[in-house]
């Protein structure tokens, strides 16, 4: 006897592997703040370390890392990130590497970016 397929995720499957991360259309849409103190939403961090001094290094990079994995719109995106900052930060951004493939594979200049960098 065959079961039925109910859908959904293989067996042993990882939520990472099937969770839908968004990719940006173009890194010239994404226009976000790059300076100050900003909260992000509570849909996208919910951790109640929202707020984020973009003037420090690390937080900043903490608040990619966060948009990235927790984004569902391209809106989310364009609102949090600057293109030109993510080009910057992105060889030490800690992110899925389900993230990292799909955002390399729509922006090769991002992975040239981590290429040059190790």
């Amino acid at each position: 006897m065959g079961g039925a397929n109910t859908g959904g995720a293989p067996a042993g499957s990882r939520y990472a592997d099937q969770r839908p991360y968004v990719v940006a259309g173009r890194l010239d849409d994404l226009r976000g703040p790059t300076t100050g103190v900003v909260s992000l939403d509570r849909r996208l961090d919910w951790s109640g370390r929202a707020r984020y001094d973009l003037n420090s290094p690390r937080r900043l990079a903490s608040m990619y890392e966060t948009v990235l994995r927790e984004a569902t719109a391209p809106d989310d995106l364009t609102r949090w990130l600057d293109g030109a900052t993510l080009l910057r930060l992105w060889p030490g951004l800690v992110v899925p590497p389900q993230v990292r493939q799909l955002w390399e594979a729509r922006f090769p200049e991002l992975a040239n970016a981590r290429r040059h960098a190790a």
